[in-house]
Order: C-alpha cells, then structure tokens, then sequence
C-alpha cells in the first residue's frame, strides 16, 4: 500500500507524531510524504491509523493499493520494504556487538555490582524487545538467523555475568 499526505506545517509534533507511527510498523518512505507498507493486516491497520492521524491533525491522506498498479510495482516495493529490514537487522547486530563488549569492560574491569547486572539486564531487554519488533515487521523473511544467534549469544553472557556478580558478592 502507497500512502501519499499533506499536513499542515504547524504544529509540527503532528508531523512527529505521523512519522513515528509509520516508522513503529516499518513503512518506508519513498519520498517527502509518500511511504509504503505491505499490503497486509496489521500493515493496513497502521496506515489507516496513519490516516486518522493526518486528518485529525487539518490534512488530507490518500491510500492506494499498489499492487493493483502491476506486480512490477509491487516487487520493487517489496524489495525496498526487505532493504529497510536488512538495515534494521545490521544495525541489531551492531547493538548485540556494543552489549558483548560492554560485558567484556564489567569483566576486565571487575565491576561485579548488582547495580551493574539490573543496567546489563536492561540492556538485553531492549535487545530482545527490538529483536522482537524486527521480526513482526520482517514478513518477507529477511535472514535474521545471524540476529537471532546473535541474541542468544548475549544472553548467554548476559548469565555468566550475573553468576559472576553473585560469585563476587554483588548479588548479595
């Protein structure tokens, strides 16, 4: 689905509010207020949201369904819609990477406090949650069995830093 807007200028937290929604579900933008979803439900759910949003906010929204427009179209958009995600999947292993090394600091620096296992935990909840946004908006099964490894991996040192915490008896 193609969903073209205009908006006012002012107040620009309705612009926020509209791009935020739209990069929530994983649409991408083609160009200055023109982006594109899936044409399936919980996509079309979120541009009809969309929509309600911009006309709430004084502007006007048009939604097409661009397969309809031939399946060229519709492949090219698919593929834009697979890039995006290889992107945000890159960008998790980048994040994944940044938690193993920042285990590996606590390690070295022997900064076994419990104050430090609740932020490392923090950390990997934010990781698990995002892995788990990725994966609702990757339904054209982009390779995320690197993402996925990646994540076990971190909890896997997520717990050997807890039992060390305990073992130096910041856990206590």
């Amino acid at each position: 689905m193609l969903l073209t807007y205009h908006l006012p200028t002012e107040p620009s937290r309705h612009r926020v509010a509209l791009w935020r929604e739209l990069r929530r579900v994983g649409a991408v933008s083609l160009q200055q207020a023109t982006w594109a979803v899936p044409a399936r439900g919980e996509f079309i759910d979120a541009v009809m949201k969309a929509v309600d949003l911009i006309e709430r906010a004084g502007g006007e929204a048009f939604a097409f369904d661009a397969a309809a427009r031939g399946e060229g179209m519709a492949a090219r958009l698919e593929a834009l819609f697979t890039g995006e995600r290889e992107h945000e999947w890159t960008e998790f292993l980048a994040e994944c990477t940044k938690f193993d090394a920042e285990i590996d600091k606590e390690i070295r620096t022997k900064k076994f406090t419990a104050a430090e296992l609740d932020e490392e935990e923090q950390n990997l909840e934010r990781l698990r949650r995002w892995y788990r946004e990725l994966r609702a908006r990757d339904i054209f099964g982009t390779s995320h069995d690197e993402a996925e490894h990646r994540l076990k991996e971190c909890i896997e040192r997520l717990e050997d830093f807890a039992e060390r915490v305990y073992e130096y008896g910041g856990g206590s």
